[in-house]
């Protein structure tokens, strides 16, 4: 499963205001856990940090740890002063990736234990990574006690109209010589934060008394930090040493198992990690009310919360995980209103996102059927799509022996038929933003539509291959035998993966849209003495052999992205395992689609050129492109106004482009956009209200669709096997 998560699907209203920028390499806290509701202690400015020691039984945890990394851990590695080194350096970027806390001095005291954390990790030594834990927290520290002394009177002579320019990328930047370095870099931080509000419309007044707030706020919770927390951030240094999605969780963390490791959320369904300083959005639960709401996005970051419609919004920078998830809980039917900088904003410009609490009902989740029409000479083709946004299935159901038992396979079963009865001539499988699931399901799913033969192969760390499903557990005869086109993006994952790849090397359909994720690997949590570990102990194959691991899947017809793939995707992450091949499965190619590739791929190119929604989508990309390359932004407020205006100006340029073409109202402003996506998801929860505007790539997917079947003249023999299949 893709780290435990699904993701929303994406339609094309969506993708104009998105730009993802996730990082699936889960940051750790540097601050202290410390209930919401209860008094925390004012730190004195300047107070030094006093040193955590390590315990017995975290050094009992550490030698567990590293025996099941060693011995069970699908990757054999051997501890060495290869694996400490690596160690050392995902050490030391989990707790200063940006370089903005540590001195060269520190990072040249610190080489002395690059080689040796092996040896520590084998004798029980935590002393080498608790000093430099300490000596973090101390410079944070000093950090956020500069920030604090610099307002307001400081604050107040910044000249905004001087041409001086913030660094946006510091990952390999040199590091800060002397203190004087750090606090010239901090001084700019400050700075680029006083402006941000400035251009949110804010006063003086009230941004100095807000930071100051935030920055006291901050420094109240590093020296609440505790040697749980050092031990967590080391620990996680060693497994993510071994693959990013090996990983060890403290007692407390066990306790808030739904937050730290299955991600999940309730009150607005959404997935949340800390990043930095930020809670960031990771997914939305689809069907969920921010899903529906339709204003959060993946890749936003949350700067605050407040509670209602009227309720001062508290800022929330710095603050852990499980607090800001306080916050957002509530009861049904309330509003939590939430400060955001977006995912796409060049500038970090906020916006306030409302949305009223609820829970996420599985049958909201379920997979959904529709009927688009395509035009082919002069008539109109009928394709059915089914849009499945989840592998589930009801596990208590099926356990207590229910006969209607809601899944995948039975939902889509249904709407195939249903389909069918209404003369649909292909259908489409949508998987954009599917994160995986059940991998039953994901075999199940592919027996509606491959008459009986492997699914999937999986490698186990001892090197035992195992072939699912076993043919044993197979019906024989399919529900349908029609055309069939997969429908994919980047953020579809894992049992995704697993069915479009097979329906792939069958040839039993036409992969279009985006590379998938590439998540091939299946974790297992294991207990330990204090908290639990998360181990990757197995890897996924398709039956041609090669697995879905860091590759994902590749379409055949590939649609233009908005994803940014350094940092979306298993490759993006550091440490992921490689893609690999081990011997095919036996198994028999329904059909062979490389003939027709060269002419469906033309004929998409042509129809594209003129297509106002994809026109629109290249000129996003491009825009995007050109914003992601930026490596530092301007702290000249009039330059600053004027970038802001500029790109707005573009963005609106490129909207009313493609609405010009396509006969729609134009906008006057980007807010005005905002407001008409806000009103057409509230008329979408509205069973009378008008129809959409459409999904241009699942257009463009039904024009492939109708093209290939024109080629290759598939019969669709769907309902004689369909029938066979029901009894």
């Amino acid at each position: 499963m893709f780290g435990n998560v699904l993701l929303i699907r994406i339609n094309m209203k969506k993708t104009r205001s998105m730009l993802l920028k996730t990082s699936a390499f889960i940051s750790l806290s540097l601050f202290a856990a410390f209930p919401v509701s209860a008094t925390i202690p004012t730190a004195e400015i300047d107070a030094p940090f006093q040193a955590r020691e390590f315990t017995q039984k975290q050094v009992t945890t550490s030698k567990q740890s590293l025996h099941q990394l060693l011995g069970r851990h699908y990757e054999k590695q051997r501890l060495n002063d290869d694996l400490s080194s690596k160690i050392y350096d995902l050490y030391i970027e989990s707790m200063d990736g940006s370089r903005s806390y540590f001195l060269a001095s520190d990072i040249e005291e610190f080489e002395q234990y690059r080689f040796k954390l092996d040896d520590s990790l084998i004798n029980g030594n935590l002393n080498a990574p608790f000093v430099m834990y300490n000596r973090l927290q101390q410079r944070v520290t000093e950090r956020l006690s500069f920030l604090l002394k610099q307002l307001p009177a400081k604050a107040k002579k910044y000249d905004f109209g001087k041409n001086e320019h913030l660094s946006l990328d510091r990952e390999n930047s040199a590091w800060s010589k002397n203190t004087q370095e750090l606090d010239n870099l901090w001084r700019k931080r400050l700075k680029n934060s006083i402006l941000n509000l400035r251009l949110a419309d804010k006063e003086d007044g009230a941004i100095y008394e807000l930071l100051a707030k935030r920055y006291q706020n901050q420094l109240n919770r590093t020296h609440l930090a505790n040697e749980e927390d050092g031990f967590q951030v080391f620990m996680n240094a060693v497994t993510h040493a071994f693959d990013p999605h090996t990983a060890y969780f403290s007692p407390r963390n066990t306790e808030n198992f739904n937050i730290n490791m299955s991600l999940s959320l309730q009150g607005i369904g959404a997935v949340l990690q800390t990043e930095d300083e930020h809670t960031k959005v990771v997914r939305l639960v689809p069907a969920g009310p921010a899903d529906k709401e339709g204003q959060l996005q993946p890749a936003d970051k949350i700067t605050g919360v407040g509670q209602g419609e009227k309720e001062e919004i508290v800022d929330v920078i710095g603050w852990r995980l499980d607090e800001v998830v306080d916050l957002i809980r509530g009861a049904k039917g309330t509003t939590v209103r939430l400060e955001i900088i977006p995912s796409d904003a060049s500038d970090l410009k906020t916006k306030i996102v409302s949305i009223v609490r609820d829970e996420v009902k599985l049958e909201e989740q379920s997979a959904q059927k529709e009927i688009i029409e395509i035009p082919q000479g002069d008539q109109l083709l009928k394709i059915g799509v089914i849009d499945i946004p989840t592998f589930y299935i009801d596990f208590q159901g099926r356990q207590e022996g229910k006969k209607d038992f809601k899944s995948t396979t039975r939902d889509v079963e249904r709407l195939v038929n249903e389909l069918k009865q209404e003369n649909v001539e292909g259908i489409i499988i949508d998987l954009r933003n599917n994160g995986g699931g059940s991998l039953d399901e994901a075999l199940n799913l592919t027996d509606l539509f491959i008459d009986r033969g492997p699914v999937v192969q999986v490698r186990y760390s001892n090197g035992y291959v195992q072939v699912l499903p076993e043919h044993k557990n197979q019906k024989a005869g399919i529900v349908y035998n029609g055309p069939i086109a997969v429908l994919t993006n980047r953020l579809s994952a894992s049992a995704s993966e697993i069915f479009a790849g097979a329906i792939q090397d069958y040839g039993r359909g036409i992969i279009v849209g985006g590379q998938t994720f590439g998540k091939g690997t299946v974790q297992s949590v294991l207990p330990l003495e204090h908290g639990q570990l998360k181990l990757t102990q197995a890897k996924f194959y398709r039956v041609s052999g090669d697995s879905t691991q860091h590759q994902g899947v590749i379409p055949d017809i590939l649609f233009p992205s908005l994803f940014d793939k350094e940092k979306i995707g298993e490759s993006a992450l550091d440490e992921a395992l490689a893609w690999d091949t081990i011997r095919p499965a036996g198994y028999q190619s329904k059909r062979d689609f490389q003939q027709w590739l060269p002419v469906l791929r033309e004929k998409h190119q042509n129809r594209i050129e003129t297509n106002p929604d994809f026109i629109y989508l290249h000129n996003q990309k491009a825009l995007m492109t050109e914003l992601r390359q930026r490596t530092d932004i301007t702290l000249n407020e009039k330059q600053r106004k004027q970038e802001r205006e500029d790109n707005e100006n573009q963005r609106l340029a490129f909207e009313n482009t493609r609405r010009k073409a396509k006969g729609m109202e134009l906008l006057e402003s980007l807010k005005t956009d905002e407001e008409l996506k806000t009103e057409e998801n509230k008329a979408s929860d509205d069973k009378e209200a008008e129809e959409k505007e459409p999904d241009a790539l699942l257009l463009e997917t039904g024009n492939i669709l109708t093209d290939l079947m024109q080629l290759s003249k598939i019969p669709n023999t769907g309902l004689q096997q369909a029938q066979h299949k029901a009894q």
